[in-house]
């Protein structure tokens, strides 16, 4: 069997694969971009305020890779969208489900972000994946792999930092 290899080795579907979105999920609500950059859009929440959160929630499953599924990696691009996370999380991007060389990157961001991650799944046959989000639509049959979180309280919920172990163990082992 012919299957492709990524950089590291793996065939794509022994990939293990994160979908992150940023806000609402490691901070509250969003942020907007300014002279100053970006800042969030309440002045007091400080970006990236879960990143520990999710450092921690990860640590047990060191093969898991992130794929930056963020509206950041559009609007700054993906080395930036990359860059702005704490270094125990940037170290585990490998990609981004938008890219400005595909077809359709003009009509990305009306995509629903289910809709932008399931082209992703599809195109590298994953098998083994999860979706952190505030949004739910175009997920259709697949939200068992989906953690939504509360744009209000992102991974700071305890039941949501709950449901992300489980779903994380019931993935990825």
């Amino acid at each position: 069997m012919n299957r492709k290899v990524d950089s590291i080795g793996k065939t794509e579907r022994n990939r293990q694969v994160l979908f992150l979105d940023f806000d609402g999920v490691l901070h509250r609500f969003g942020a907007v971009r300014t002279r100053r950059g970006i800042v969030s859009i309440s002045p007091a929440v400080q970006l990236f305020e879960f990143a520990p959160i999710l450092v921690e929630c990860l640590a047990p499953h060191d093969r898991l890779e992130i794929v930056l599924s963020t509206s950041w990696v559009y609007l700054l691009g993906y080395q930036r969208a990359k860059n702005a996370l704490p270094g125990a999380l940037s170290e585990r991007v490998v990609g981004a489900t938008y890219h400005s060389k595909y077809f359709d990157s003009d009509m990305w961001a009306s995509k629903a972000r289910g809709t932008q991650i399931l082209r992703y799944v599809l195109t590298h046959r994953l098998t083994r994946w999860l979706a952190i989000d505030d949004e739910i639509v175009g997920f259709g049959e697949h939200l068992s792999h989906v953690v939504r979180c509360d744009e209000n309280s992102g991974l700071g919920d305890v039941s949501t930092q709950t449901l992300l172990r489980t779903r994380l163990a019931e993935q990825f082992g």
